[in-house]
């Protein structure tokens, strides 16, 4: 585990100016992240970048292992704003909603610099160190154990404590392994439709499931006969 103090910042900016440059150096190491690779985002190569000193970018982080830290906190903030605002947008709105337009929204989030989030994926654990994680870990729990509470009379899991910390970890590591082994898969529009149908399988009772794909297909008679000529 990497130490706690090399990966805070030393200090944070309060000033337009110091807010700029912290922004220059951040999009400095993306940069070079997604073009070369972790071992050469060295703060020599960042400040380079950045169009600052090294002395100035020590002002505000003081290893390399920093600034990236700072990049991935900036990604964990993102990802748990997305589920925040699906959920305050569609959180009285039944599951079959509710959980392919977070799915959406995360693959969504990933097709961007899907290299930078690779090495997101592959560095956090020595980046961030297990506190950091568990505090992630359980933000974003809470938020999904909320939604469970509200329609657990629908659930098959009856732990719904358990289900949310499994269902966030195995979606988290379904997206990961994307990125790392099949990002030409983020491409693909049935991508959010399996990643929600493993969700929901888990989630509901068989019968549940039946009555969802009768639903389904209906919809789909639907939109099939509005489509003819």
């Amino acid at each position: 585990m990497v130490q706690t103090h090399v990966t805070t910042p030393r200090k944070e900016p309060k000033q337009a100016r110091a807010r700029a440059t912290i922004e220059a150096i951040l999009a400095a190491a993306a940069q070079i992240l997604v073009q070369d690779g972790f071992e050469a985002a060295t703060t020599n190569s960042i400040a380079q970048r950045a169009g600052v000193s090294v002395g100035s970018l020590y002002q505000y982080f003081p290893s390399k292992e920093a600034v990236i830290f700072a990049l991935v906190e900036r990604h964990v903030g993102k990802m748990q704003r997305q589920l925040e605002e699906v959920i305050a947008e569609y959180g009285e709105a039944p599951l079959e909603e509710i959980v392919p337009t977070y799915v959406k929204a995360m693959l969504a989030a990933h097709r961007v610099e899907p290299r930078l989030h690779r090495v997101f994926s592959e560095q956090l654990p020595k980046l961030a160190g297990r506190d950091a994680l568990m505090r992630w870990s359980e933000d974003a729990e809470r938020v999904v154990r909320g939604v469970l509470y509200q329609h657990r009379d629908r659930l098959r899991p009856r732990d719904l404590e358990m289900a949310a910390f499994l269902l966030l970890h195995a979606v988290d590591a379904i997206t990961h392994a994307l990125v790392i082994f099949r990002p030409r898969y983020l491409e693909r529009e049935a991508l959010a439709d399996e990643i929600s149908e493993l969700i929901m399988r888990y989630l509901l009772e068989p019968e549940a499931m039946t009555n969802k794909r009768r639903a389904n297909g209906r919809k789909r008679a639907k939109r099939l006969l509005r489509a003819a000529p």
